[in-house]
């Protein structure tokens, strides 16, 4: 591996290294696996990534593969971020903003940029990007991308992918291009093109016209997906075509994106915040369901249950002291609005006052920065148990990303509180209501041989019982490693054959983030987990979940 880091090392701008303290930092992303990376690549610009592409792929064509892998700030949650090759690591130089169009909101930017950074300089101009992830003060806006990232806004806004418009991106072989939707001409003239660029429109576009029949099932009935690849969202009924879906989402295994112009929309600080305190969940999933029908939807539909609140209780009994008090409710619903004209916002409070006046619910409305900020720690108090440690008891990331049909919301908890009981755990959730898209972590020690074994039957048993209620195994945080077995499960073996086939088209040597989103098994991913689950890498900035 020396000659091929000294190769890089000769004809790259930026940084190359291959220390071991680094190779060792890169080893983990905020998941529960580890692979240790080869080389370390700083890309100083675009022609940095296009050569080592070009030169991994010039590896690979001798028979000698090399696999690349792009990050950002590590935070993946699912091994997405993790690689043996070269790891091609943006957030050092390539962190720019490129272009502000202070018109239309649209935002151009490099793929290290700090997503909070970003959101800041959109404030300035009144917009912001709405789906916004809780890691938002220090992921990247590439790592979002890689995701379909989405947060506490999606119930009205949608997912990063509703907002990528264009790309820039390297292909497998080092060919460097853009990607719109192309009206038909346009799809013409790039199906004649004598590149690998024209190979991959070529292809794909017959993939999708051979597989209209089994393209229009591929589509699960949940609010937000990340899981596979966005196939159906590629070419549109009037002959438009744009390769953007397909890559935003895709973890690095098609392309490495190197610019991304995302649109954005008007940011309206002074919303109003609705709590609502309920005794039966039954009662919460029908006031969800009644929510989400009110004639502008909410901007967020926010819960967590009893069990977090009573974790908090005995750990953090200050932090949400005159906030909420026990005896707990077995649910909190945070719902707020955020509509430019107030008297829509007075409106709609007094729509959702009567829906939970309706079945009697206890609730409490605030419109002041100070009082809305206590309100949203409930939501936020998560953070405190994805940190807290007993002994080398540590909250795993393994089973949190489910999403599920609204109507079976309730039975999705049940389910999740029987998982836990099975399993002599002790159960929190948190997460996104309005899209019934929840997170849990349970408290396990990598350490023990039994709850090493403990950890795969559990997810076994999760993402199985996820897909059974007809839902997605990941509504956020995509497939990386840790769900990537269950996709065929998920979408069955048709879909499953195109996702190989799409990513055999952008990578036929397996150059992309392999062991990342396709051909998986659980077999190939038991070996790789830690031995002790740690946060050190986000203790500078203390996640808000």
């Amino acid at each position: 591996m020396n000659k091929v880091a000294h190769y890089l090392q000769e004809h790259l701008t930026g940084e190359v290294i291959t220390s071991a303290d680094a190779r060792k930092y890169f080893s983990t992303d905020g998941g529960v696996f580890t692979v240790t990376p080869s080389i370390i690549v700083y890309p100083r610009n675009e022609n940095d990534v296009r050569k080592t592409a070009r030169f991994s792929w010039q590896l690979a064509e001798r028979g000698r593969v090399v696999p690349i892998t792009a990050r950002g700030a590590g935070t993946d949650q699912a091994g997405g971020a993790l690689g043996a090759g070269i790891m091609v690591v943006f957030p050092a130089h390539m962190n720019r903003i490129i272009e502000l169009d202070g018109k239309s909101g649209a935002i151009t930017v490099e793929p290290g940029i700090n997503y909070g950074k970003m959101q800041q300089a959109l404030h300035t101009h009144n917009r912001f990007l709405p789906p916004f992830p809780s890691s938002i003060e220090y992921c990247t806006l590439g790592g979002a991308v890689a995701n379909n990232a989405s947060g506490e806004k999606t119930i009205k806004y949608g997912s990063t992918r509703d907002y990528v418009k264009a790309l820039r991106v390297v292909l497998a072989n080092g060919e460097i291009i853009e990607t719109r939707r192309l009206n038909k001409r346009e799809l013409n003239k790039k199906l004649g093109l004598a590149t690998f660029e024209g190979e991959v429109y070529r292809s794909i576009d017959t993939l999708i016209e051979d597989n209209k029949a089994i393209i229009s099932k591929s589509v699960i009935g949940v609010s937000k997906n990340s899981a596979g690849y966005a196939l159906s969202e590629v070419k549109r009924k009037d002959g438009s075509f744009d390769l953007t879906p397909l890559i935003v989402g895709s973890q690095g295994t098609l392309a490495i994106v190197t610019e991304a112009t995302v649109e954005t929309e008007v940011y309206n600080p002074d919303t109003t915040l609705i709590a609502a305190f309920f005794d039966d969940i039954q009662v919460a999933e029908q006031v969800v369901m009644e929510l989400r029908e009110l004639p502008e939807t909410p901007s967020a539909i926010e819960m967590v249950d009893e069990n977090l609140l009573n974790f908090l209780h005995e750990h953090n009994p200050n932090q949400l002291k005159g906030i909420v008090d026990a005896p707990f409710p077995k649910l909190v619903l945070l719902v707020e609005f955020d509509n430019p004209n107030d008297r829509t916002q007075k409106r709609l409070t007094k729509k959702t006052i009567k829906i939970l006046s309706k079945y009697q619910v206890t609730y409490q409305v605030e419109k002041t920065p100070e009082k809305k900020e206590d309100l949203w720690k409930i939501r936020h108090s998560a953070a405190a148990l994805i940190a807290h440690t007993e002994g080398n008891l540590r909250a795993l990331p393994i089973i949190e990303d489910g999403i599920v049909p609204v109507e079976n919301f309730q039975k999705y908890i049940q389910n999740v509180y029987e998982l836990f009981g099975r399993y002599h755990l002790r159960s929190a959730l948190w997460g996104h209501a309005g899209n019934a898209n929840l997170h849990m972590q349970p408290f396990l020690d990598l350490g023990q041989v039994g709850d090493r074994q403990k950890v795969f039957k559990l997810i076994d048993e999760y993402y199985k019982m996820v897909i059974a209620l007809g839902g997605s195994t990941s509504g956020e945080h995509n497939d990386g490693r840790l769900r990537a077995p269950y996709l065929e499960q998920l979408y069955g073996a048709d879909i499953y054959e195109l996702f190989q086939k799409i990513k055999q088209v952008f990578d036929p040597y397996g150059i992309l983030n392999p062991g990342v989103k396709i051909n998986v098994k659980l077999d190939d991913i038991k070996p790789l987990l830690r031995q002790e689950y740690s946060m050190e890498h986000l203790y500078d900035h203390m996640p808000r979940n």
